[in-house]
């Protein structure tokens, strides 16, 4: 067996590799690396794999991000809601935890920071020193029911009467189809984004996604309309067995016409005709209590998504306290930025400061 670092992009042993494993998803793909990589230039990956018999058995994706204010980290995998490691036992981690550590004193960056879902207990077999940030959840439905029985899961108020009442109104859905599509959805995710006070993604890392992921069939954005006017959008990753919602939008002055249930009523449903098993509702921080509580009226279940820091050094990462005081600020600071001033703001966070 041997540990090789490969480009994912020109070696096609590495996305046959993700498709098989069982924690493989969308982040995994070298599709992803690409757009990362074009998206943000401080931002580079390298992959790890062990190899038999020329045949990948185990990876590990990570990627050097440079960031001005809170210096140097190693990351698997930035913007990625799922990235676990992809290996199959203690060993496998241990030995590609090892690699990671030996690369980043090269690299003299001094932490590591592994965001995990269902290989979380290998890391912690793997034997080094750790601290875990638990400050994320991830909710999502499983598709096993007829949509009839998964609508008696939801909160009847919250939920089922306000998809009904959604469903009664002018409402038009439709699938994005174009560049214009995109740019006027992005103009209501920034308006939703500074009303919750979470700064704004970069245009751009939209556009690269988009262009890479749909042509693949991997990416869709449904479309809120009323009198020809986009009101709303909901975009979502589709890989394997289950669907990803990642990106919501909606004009706040049609609140009652119930947008954000109407959207994820209608990506449900693409679910469930497209015979996917998992509605994922994506990654929620616990210290946002209304979103919290809007994605449990949907009768989900709860998964954590812990953060594994692994300090080369004495120096320790933040305290969850000191999350909640960062994750307070950006949200303080989001809300009070002139409109012209927020898109900036957000470009400049997602570069030096997520």
């Amino acid at each position: 067996m041997d540990l090789i670092e490969i480009n994912p992009e020109q070696d096609p042993r590495w996305d046959q590799f993700v498709s098989h494993h069982q924690f493989g998803w969308i982040t995994h793909l070298s599709s992803w690396k690409k757009v990362i990589e074009k998206s943000f230039r401080n931002v580079r990956g390298s992959y790890f794999a062990l190899v038999e018999n020329q045949n990948i058995i185990a990876g590990l994706p990570i990627f050097i991000v440079k960031r001005w204010l809170l210096g140097n980290e190693l990351i698997s995998i930035p913007f990625g809601t799922i990235s676990d490691p992809l290996v199959s036992d203690d060993h496998h981690a241990k030995l590609l935890l090892d690699h990671a550590s030996q690369f980043a004193k090269k690299q003299k960056i001094e932490h590591i920071q592994i965001r995990a879902f269902k290989a979380a207990q290998y890391l912690k077999n793997a034997g080094a020193p750790f601290e875990i940030d638990d400050s994320y959840k991830q909710h999502f439905l499983m598709l096993d029911k007829s949509l009839d029985e998964l609508k008696l899961s939801f909160n009847r108020r919250n939920v089922t009467k306000r998809i009904r009442q959604s469903g009664n109104s002018d409402l038009s859905l439709r699938h994005a189809t174009t560049m214009t599509d995109i740019e006027q959805f992005y103009e209501l995710y920034l308006t939703t984004r500074k009303r919750f006070g979470l700064p704004p993604q970069p245009l751009q890392f939209i556009i690269n996604l988009w262009e890479r992921f749909t042509a693949q069939n991997q990416l869709d954005l449904i479309l809120a309309e009323l009198n020809d006017n986009i009101i709303g959008g909901l975009l979502f990753f589709k890989y394997k067995d289950r669907i990803n919602a990642e990106i919501i939008a909606y004009e706040e002055s049609y609140r009652d016409l119930h947008l954000s249930q109407f959207l994820y009523w209608h990506a449900i449903m693409i679910a469930k005709h497209e015979n996917y098993q998992v509605f994922d509702f994506g990654r929620t921080s616990i210290f946002n209590e209304g979103l919290m509580n809007y994605k449990n009226r949907w009768g989900t279940q709860t998964h954590n998504l812990p953060i594994f820091h692994f300090s080369l050094t004495q120096n320790k990462r933040q305290s969850s306290r000191e999350n909640l005081f960062v994750y307070n600020l950006a949200r303080s600071i989001s809300k009070k930025l002139p409109a012209p001033l927020f898109r900036a703001y957000g470009n400049f966070f997602y570069h030096h400061l997520a």
